[in-house]
């Protein structure tokens, strides 16, 4: 049986320097992928290239098995997506907008759509250039949910909305894979909302895979550790990266944490490292080897 997603060999280059690089990683069906990284890391292109808004360079992307390039229109109809910055007709109501694209879809459910409409409380009587940010993305997601999609690809869709309608966002998420075959695959920069509802993670940084888990996987393996210059002895600093010189000491995070624990001699602390940690200590690193380039 097809995964919900596959990505294999996926690159793409862009004239000022940034390139993404062999992007692989699947979403299985039934479960909620976070995809995460640093601002450019390559997150939106990852999610451009699913939805052929940008040309690929090379690599395949299967959606239930369909391959976009080839099955583009099959494909694109078992998709809900939500951009962070969704774009309809600026002044054309919201009514009419839902209408002129119930054609693209067989699925189209204007009972449905209206049902979320209320729900979302959507001003269906305005035209799409007179909402907030917030409103906006609403839209999006009526409009996405409103075709039945088996997948749901979303970039930044928590942006401008409010905590409560983020939590039942969320809610609702949970609820659209519980039938065990529908997916979402869901970029975001608010890890919490991912500590909370996915079940694998994918981490992009500089257009590359740094991993691609299961959420509790990542947990297990990353550690934030905290202690003397010992911690850099006997090999032990090649399991860290990102490390962070202070005051009381070094800070770093380790992708091998048990390996770690087997091997300190020397009062240490080692946490759990959040996602939110493994992103700022990915940029510490970053942030150093552009510095020793530039040296």
């Amino acid at each position: 049986m097809e995964d919900a997603l596959t990505i294999t060999g996926l690159c793409k280059r862009y004239a000022g320097g940034f390139a993404l690089r062999d992007v692989s990683f699947t979403v299985p069906r039934g479960y909620i992928m976070g995809l995460i990284g640093p601002n450019g890391a390559g997150k939106t292109t990852v999610i451009k290239l699913i939805m052929n808004l940008i040309r690929r360079e090379a690599g395949h992307i299967q959606v239930y098995g369909l391959e976009t390039t080839e099955h583009e229109a099959e494909a694109k109809s078992r998709i809900g997506y939500v951009s962070d910055e969704p774009h309809y007709y600026d002044d054309v109501k919201l009514r009419d907008t839902a209408s002129a694209y119930a054609g693209f879809y067989k699925r189209w459910d204007r009972e449905l759509f209206e049902s979320l409409a209320r729900e979302f409380e959507l001003p269906l009587s305005k035209t799409f250039k007179r909402l907030s940010q917030g409103m906006r993305i609403k839209f999006s997601l009526a409009m996405a949910f409103a075709h039945h999609p088996d997948l749901l690809v979303m970039d930044e869709p928590t942006t401008g909305l409010d905590p409560v309608f983020r939590e039942r966002l969320l809610d609702r998420l949970s609820e659209f894979i519980s039938d065990g075959e529908r997916s979402v695959l869901f970029s975001t920069h608010i890890t919490a909302d991912l500590e909370e509802k996915a079940d694998f993670v994918t981490f992009i940084n500089r257009g590359k895979v740094m991993f691609s888990q299961p959420l509790d996987q990542v947990h297990e393996n990353y550690a934030v550790v905290k202690g003397g210059e010992e911690l850099l002895e006997g090999g032990r600093g090649e399991l860290l990266s990102g490390v962070h010189r202070g005051q009381y000491g070094i800070e770093a995070l380790t992708s091998r944490a048990g390996l770690l624990r087997q091997s300190m001699t020397q009062a240490a602390i080692i946490e759990r490292a959040s996602l939110e940690d493994i992103m700022y200590f990915a940029k510490k690193e970053e942030d150093s080897d552009l510095q020793n380039h530039s040296e």
